[in-house]
């Protein structure tokens, strides 16, 4: 049975007109806030080196669903599908193990932007912008544990000039796609067992990062972020890039904070963290994604931290501030409805953000009204909703409800089942 969308929608606005939200400037709030979808969901963080170094860095991808993208055409063919199941504008997060290396070996010190020339011809026809990381873990200059804080000086000063590598290429890519690339670091680097000396790593991190932003890039093309971690596979007890050292680090040297949700400890979440982080640094980047007892990455879905992470952004008009991006990667399901849920989530979040009434909320709120307040919040949980993200995905001709499901099933049965 045919939706009537229209009609739905129609019903939905008189409802959230009644308390002062005006919906259809909701929508268009909502056109214009791009999500940074990760590539890496759609082959299991396996890149296109080509040099079968196991993923490692405590980073784990569980399942084995059949039809994962095996080189850079399924790669964008995967991702093109997602993105026609995804209503709104579309970005892409490239790691560096993604270039387009025409099948020779270019080690991580020696990448440049012509191995990423075919992604920006790419991208030109179908996102309006790309985010660039990169990648400092699966590789033998990773097997230690450390990187860019190694004792090793030719272990620093590799990765050194990959980050500065990296930082070039998403400088390029700004440039190209006239829309600001968010070079994210993150850094594997950490002791399993308790360390004596936890300074003089951390020294070095800094030290070595220091070089990396020596040289001032446009930030017109290029915003510079650090992203902390509090434990990995392999470093339990001690990592070098702490939560505290990037707090530290990023407010210092005027760069941006990214904050992934699965990287704190299992009792905090980062929607928390937002409003203190943004009064000391001008730009943050959130890595979205939905930790299952440790940083397990499990596709992002509409949770109550989630929603939570979008009131901060919206309600506190952060939206030119933070830089939204998805960070998970699920093998044991099709690896493209995985993109479209948890992206899909993302969006349903904001939307629901976009129709609550804050003003009034907050005016409550320092009339100390709780009572009011609370009940209000409770109240608005049941308005309609659903019928104004239906008109949002049928208004940018993307499948309404679950009909996207379909679509991607018979996507599976017609191009993935052959990929073995």
């Amino acid at each position: 049975m045919k939706i009537n969308v229209q009609g739905a929608y129609d019903i939905a606005k008189e409802r959230y007109a009644s308390i002062g939200v005006d919906v259809d400037s909701a929508v268009e709030l909502l056109v214009g806030i791009p999500i940074s979808m990760h590539c890496w969901q759609g082959d299991d963080v396996g890149g296109f080196e080509n040099d079968n170094h196991e993923l490692s860095g405590g980073i784990q991808v569980t399942g084995a669903h059949p039809g994962k993208a095996r080189n850079i055409d399924e790669l964008r063919a995967d991702i093109e599908k997602a993105y026609s199941l995804i209503p709104g504008k579309h970005r892409l997060n490239l790691h560096a193990i993604y270039l387009d290396n025409g099948g020779k070996k270019v080690d991580r010190d020696a990448i440049e932007p012509k191995h990423f020339a075919s992604w920006v011809d790419w991208a030109k026809d179908n996102c309006t912008g790309m985010d660039f990381n990169p990648s400092l873990f699966s590789h033998t200059y990773a097997d230690s544990g450390f990187t860019l804080s190694s004792p090793d000086q030719k272990i620093r000063e590799f990765w050194i000039e990959h980050c500065k590598r990296s930082r070039t290429i998403g400088a390029y890519f700004g440039k190209e796609l006239g829309s600001p690339c968010v070079t994210n670091i993150w850094a594997v680097d950490g002791y399993k067992d308790t360390p004596v000396d936890r300074l003089s790593p951390r020294r070095r991190l800094m030290e070595s990062l220091d070089e990396i932003i020596k040289e001032p890039l446009n930030k017109k093309y290029n915003i510079d972020a650090v992203e902390s971690k509090l434990f990995g596979i392999g470093s339990e007890s001690y990592v070098t890039g702490s939560h505290e050292f990037y707090m530290g680090y990023a407010a210092s040297r005027g760069i941006a904070l990214c904050m992934d949700a699965g990287h704190f400890h299992p009792t905090e979440v980062i929607s928390n963290k937002i409003s203190s982080a943004s009064l000391f640094i001008d730009q943050l980047l959130l890595h979205v994604s939905r930790p299952v007892r440790w940083d397990s990455d499990h596709v992002v879905i509409l949770s109550d931290e989630l929603r939570e992470i979008a009131h901060e952004i919206i309600r506190n008009n952060l939206l030119e501030r933070v830089h939204i991006g998805l960070d998970f990667f699920d093998g044991s399901i099709n690896r493209i409805a995985a993109w479209t849920i948890g992206t899909r989530a993302m969006q349903k979040a904001l939307l629901l953000s976009l129709l609550e009434p804050t003003e009034k909320l907050k005016a409550y709120e320092l009339d100390r009204n709780y009572t009011r307040r609370l009940a209000l919040l409770e109240e608005y949980k049941s308005y309609p909703f659903g019928a104004v993200w239906d008109y949002y995905c049928e208004k940018n001709s993307v499948p309404v409800g679950s009909d996207w499901l379909d679509d991607a099933m018979q996507y599976e049965k017609e191009i993935l089942k052959d990929r073995i």
